[in-house]
């Protein structure tokens, strides 16, 4: 199954692999290790090097529970970086909640506004990506990250966040940016308990009716480690998580996922290409 493009971007011949650089100290997966701006950068190179089609650059967590950080330093952690890897030709994607680090971070070279609240956490969002003309995601989202947990609460999770996904598109096309030009996420783990995640998982061709492109980011994330904690055991860290981010990502893509966002490439770039060679074979 073949993702449809989504203007303003390269169009890839299989499932895309995003790659995510956190310029925070307190990210759930690496907080703290790529906060410098150099090693950022670096390490975004080291991601296309690996692999990645795209690359993600965000500088405010959305772990739960985490509080927000201003806007200043958000600007500040993020625009070096922004301007580092396009610089060198990288595809950017910038992570933000803010339409003010969305405009700058855009002047900047990046090609693509990923707000985790779908432009409800700012309504100036909508309005300054319909201006900058680039594309948007649109991610299924509840509430800020100090407590979303409590919102986690569905009677049918799949009905609930196709309806709650449509409903936005509809609010962001009103506003402007083309739907050409709109992407849309599950925000797996964003107010979702893991039964929630898994069962959105299962049933991607219902978020893929709502007939545009769809970004599945999975990577490391809690409902990973409860799966493999098994019953009554520990959740592995995060960075013990990969292997099973990789195939959700076969997963996705096998389902029709435009791309996948992930904290480390090398197998996931692998599985993307299984899953298109298995699909080239029917």
């Amino acid at each position: 199954m073949r993702a449809t493009p989504v203007q303003g971007l390269p169009e890839w011949d299989r499932c895309a692999v995003m790659g995510v650089v956190n310029v925070t100290p307190d990210s759930f997966s690496d907080g703290g290790r790529w906060f410098d701006t150099s090693t950022a950068v670096k390490h975004g190179l080291d991601l296309v090097a690996e692999g990645a089609d795209l690359v993600d650059v965000g500088g405010e967590s959305t772990r739960p529970g985490a509080t927000r950080v201003d806007e200043h330093e958000e600007l500040r952690r993020v625009l070096p970086v922004v301007r580092g890897l396009t610089s060198e030709g990288v595809v950017v994607s910038v992570d933000t909640m803010r339409a003010s680090v969305a405009e700058r971070a855009v002047e900047a070279g990046a090609v693509l506004v990923n707000d985790v609240s779908g432009g409800l956490a700012d309504p100036a969002m909508v309005p300054a990506v319909a201006a900058a003309g680039v594309p948007f995601v649109v991610m299924h989202w509840r509430g800020f990250s100090e407590d979303m947990n409590a919102r986690a609460v569905y009677g049918d999770v799949v009905a609930e966040v196709v309806a709650e996904l449509g409903a936005r598109m509809d609010a962001v096309v009103d506003g402007g940016i083309a739907p050409e030009r709109i992407v849309v996420d599950p925000g797996l783990g964003f107010a979702k308990h893991a039964e929630h995640d898994l069962e959105l998982l299962a049933h991607l061709s219902d978020l893929r009716a709502l007939g545009r492109p769809l970004l599945v980011a999975a990577s490391r994330k809690r409902f990973l480690g409860h799966v493999l904690a098994g019953d009554g055991g520990a959740p592995p860290p995060a960075r013990e998580r990969d292997a099973a981010t990789a195939a959700v990502s076969a997963i996705a893509a096998h389902q029709g996922a435009w791309a996948v966002r992930v904290h480390e490439v090398r197998a996931t770039r692998d599985a993307v290409r299984v899953a298109r060679a298995v699909e080239g074979a029917l």
